[in-house]
């Protein structure tokens, strides 16, 4: 089971699951754990910034009379069509 946390930003008031936790630790393709300061670091930054962006686009859809669930589908169908090409890390 996941850890969650709730967000203190008054634009993001959502529960979300902390990736890189003790308790869902970033974890490579054979499972074993992630467990590099630096790229723990650099995972971090990068989820902030995902969601920092994925919020902006969700909130000017909204304020051009999009759904937002709808859209909210649309940026997970986008996330799950990405593919990075590279082989997996040894």
């Amino acid at each position: 089971m996941s850890q969650e946390k709730s967000t203190g930003s008054p634009r993001a008031q959502t529960v979300q699951t902390v990736y890189g936790s003790p308790q869902n630790p970033w974890r490579r393709p054979d499972g074993s754990v992630i467990a590099c300061v630096e790229k723990l670091k650099v995972m971090g930054e990068n989820m902030a910034e995902l969601r920092e962006c994925a919020l902006a686009a969700i909130e000017d859809a909204v304020l051009m009379g999009c759904d937002e669930q709808q859209v909210k589908e649309a940026l997970v169908a986008e996330i799950r069509a990405l593919h990075s090409g590279y082989a997996p890390a040894e």
